[in-house]
């Protein structure tokens, strides 16, 4: 038997509201719509890992996706400034 006691009533006035963890400064609180499908993938695979939270996932996968359309911008000026110098050389461009 537990020593935890359920009282009548509990004084509540030096209560707060709000949540139990409070929230990342770095992070903003929005509301989206994901397709059902994908929202199941993402619980499934926090569920397969022993718990978690899928919304880590998706940060994760917007950043890998942002982190490869920088290279692939990167690597495209590079290739473009190739191209035109090498159409320079043999005068094609002037």
């Amino acid at each position: 038997m537990s020593n935890f006691e359920i009282k009548e009533e509990y004084d509540m006035s030096q209560a707060k509201r709000g949540a139990i963890v409070p929230p990342n400064p770095n992070q903003t609180a929005i509301t989206i719509r994901i397709d059902t499908d994908i929202l199941d993938w993402l619980r499934e695979k926090v569920n397969k890992t022993g718990g978690g939270n899928y919304q880590t996932i998706i940060n994760k996968a917007l950043r890998e996706y942002i982190q490869s359309d920088k290279e692939l911008s990167i690597g495209e000026s590079t290739l473009r400034r190739v191209i035109r110098e090498e159409l320079q050389v043999v005068g094609l461009q002037t």
